[in-house]
């Protein structure tokens, strides 16, 4: 038969037939004076046989392990492939349930918006941080350590995710959240100011103060000249710069 025929009788396209010829899954047949292959009925089979591993999700090259010396591979063999391959589609089962419960969460969310999507537990962070929708909307500073920890979630590993999350769990409590409030009004307050305002000392303590020790730590083993400042959106005023690479400072030589 030929090779349309031998298609058409599995149920593949003659482009399949020919990619498996490539790949050595199927074995060249013989070929008649004319050049065209000549196929038979242990042709039908093995090509039978290659689409039903195919089905299961079996890659190319073990199908053609499984195939090997026309098409006699051991039952022991396929078993050990079947198992893995059984074994990555529960992984694959355990993590989209575990997105869809994900999901299900945000779906659930009455103010979903692009940030919703950050990691639970960083969900759970930036949920008591402030936001500058109270008494300050608007907060140029508020918004951008809010932007700085949804770009941490996305680029951090599991662990240096957790890490973060755990060095800001000290922010959660109520009085915290009252003093991230005034801390962001003050720093807000210095944006037309020059960086010998009198209140740059006195705030780069208050700061300093504020970090937790966890993430005092953290900034110790990453010295560097700040140069993050000055990709704060909008820029920054003499005076919040001053302020802000002072209390980097204080914190760098707090003892830990």
């Amino acid at each position: 038969m030929r090779i349309g025929e031998l298609a058409g009788i599995v149920g593949v396209s003659t482009r399949t037939v020919r990619h498996y010829h490539r790949t050595g899954v199927l074995p060249e047949p013989t070929r008649r004076a004319n050049g065209y292959r000549e196929y038979d009925l242990r042709d039908a089979v093995a090509l039978a046989r290659a689409r039903r591993l195919a089905g299961l999700g079996l890659s190319l090259d073990e199908i053609r392990d499984v195939l090997a010396v026309g098409g006699s591979g051991t039952g022991g063999e396929l078993r050990e492939i079947l198992t893995g391959l059984d074994a990555d589609l529960a992984a694959q089962q355990r993590d989209i349930a575990e997105r869809r419960d994900r999901l299900a969460e945000l779906l659930a969310d009455p103010d979903l918006g692009p940030d919703s999507a950050v990691s639970p537990r960083m969900a759970a962070v930036l949920n008591v941080l402030p936001d500058g929708s109270g008494s300050r909307p608007g907060s140029r500073f508020a918004e951008f350590d809010r932007e700085m920890l949804t770009l941490v979630d996305a680029v951090a590993g599991d662990a240096d995710r957790d890490r973060v999350a755990a060095m800001l769990e000290p922010l959660a409590d109520a009085e915290a959240q009252a003093m991230a409030e005034a801390l962001y009004a003050r720093l807000d307050a210095l944006a037309d100011a020059d960086a010998d305002d009198p209140r740059v000392g006195e705030l780069a303590r208050d700061l300093a103060a504020h970090v937790p020790d966890e993430m005092a730590a953290m900034m110790r083993e990453q010295p560097g000249d700040a140069s993050w400042l000055d990709e704060v959106p909008g820029g920054l005023s003499p005076a919040q710069a001053r302020a802000l690479r002072l209390m980097i400072d204080l914190v760098r030589v707090r003892c830990p």
